[in-house]
């Protein structure tokens, strides 16, 4: 069984020329395989994102995953996910079809959380998105905030919320969320996203920008969610605190709220993760949509980025891709 530790002396014995990984690749461990006796971009440049990204104080957990990405972007893996790999979900449970008492008690074992990285500068705002004015003075943020002052007097509980913010959007967010001392301040209110470097195209080495080293770490995104939470504490202490159930959805989404009967639902069936999905119309048809892995038979969601080119029509057609993720 080859292993980070014994990969290199393996490597070098008569008639091996490399190695057959299970479902060990699945593992951060295995970059580190990679990294020893892979892809020449992997071990030459490795070295190099990881001190940029520890002088910039990314933490393990950050590192770790930057790292198996960028293995796989080394390794010139196809990650594409073409139509020939797809069956389409016919039909799904629906939310009138679900048969449970909804539970209040799951609330105290459950956090509200809100994806709160990304910038408005496509509206003309410097500063986070959800500090846009939706109606009568009241932000994305203030109307949050009001619909967890709600749901709190509703079932006459103290219901966790907190705020994945980035750096980009930290400060002006729990200044503006000052008024609302309910909800929490500090580390209790929000962690932080993880920041990762830019790679140049040419060579895949670092991106440098020496007028502005700022453009060389990418814009701050949603999709290490689960590293930033456990690179930051942020699990361990939720954990410790009984919390069992998290909700997740965009700070930009006001239609995204805590529903009791879908918790409660969610906890009966014991399932580790549950999405909720929404029919796709001619305006939703060139976000992501959900599938049936052929090789599987498990769902997945496809995006825009991983659909070739010459599948793009159909994966456009919203009578074939009837779902997709709210």
């Amino acid at each position: 069984s080859v292993t980070p530790e014994n990969c290199a002396e393996l490597i070098k014995k008569p008639n091996i020329d490399g190695f057959l990984v299970g479902g060990a690749s699945l593992k951060p461990s295995f970059m580190d395989i990679v990294s020893t006796v892979g892809p020449s971009k992997m071990v030459d440049m490795w070295p190099k994102f990881a001190e940029k990204m520890e002088k910039e104080g990314c933490n393990k957990a950050a590192i770790d995953a930057f790292k198996y990405n960028y293995g796989v972007l080394a390794s010139g893996a196809d990650v594409m996910l073409p139509e020939s790999k797809l069956d389409p979900v016919e039909s799904l449970p629906t939310y009138e079809s679900i048969k449970v008492k909804p539970d209040p008690r799951l609330l105290k074992k459950t956090l509200v959380l809100k994806l709160n990285g990304g910038l408005g500068t496509g509206m003309g705002l410097e500063k986070a998105k959800s500090l846009l004015e939706v109606t009568q003075g009241n932000t994305f943020l203030d109307l949050i905030a009001k619909q967890v002052e709600s749901m709190k007097k509703e079932f006459k509980t103290n219901m966790k919320f907190m705020l994945m913010n980035s750096f980009a959007t930290s400060e002006d967010t729990l200044e503006a969320l000052k008024k609302y001392e309910a909800l929490g301040t500090g580390s209790d209110l929000e962690f932080v996203q993880n920041k990762a470097p830019k790679v140049a195209a040419s060579d895949l080495a670092p991106a440098s920008w020496e007028k502005d080293p700022g453009h060389e770490w990418c814009p701050p995104g949603h999709g290490d969610l689960y590293p930033a939470m456990l690179g930051s504490g942020t699990l361990d202490k939720l954990l410790k605190k009984g919390f069992k159930y998290m909700f997740v959805s965009n700070s930009d989404n006001l239609g995204a709220t805590m529903d009791l009967k879908i918790l409660t639902h969610f906890a009966s069936t014991q399932a580790p993760f549950m999405m909720e999905v929404a029919c796709r119309t001619d305006a939703d048809k060139k976000g992501g949509h959900l599938a049936k892995d052929k090789a599987s038979g498990g769902l997945l969601l496809r995006e825009s980025a991983q659909c070739p080119e010459a599948d793009e029509k159909e994966f456009q057609n919203t009578d074939k891709y009837k779902f997709f993720n709210t």
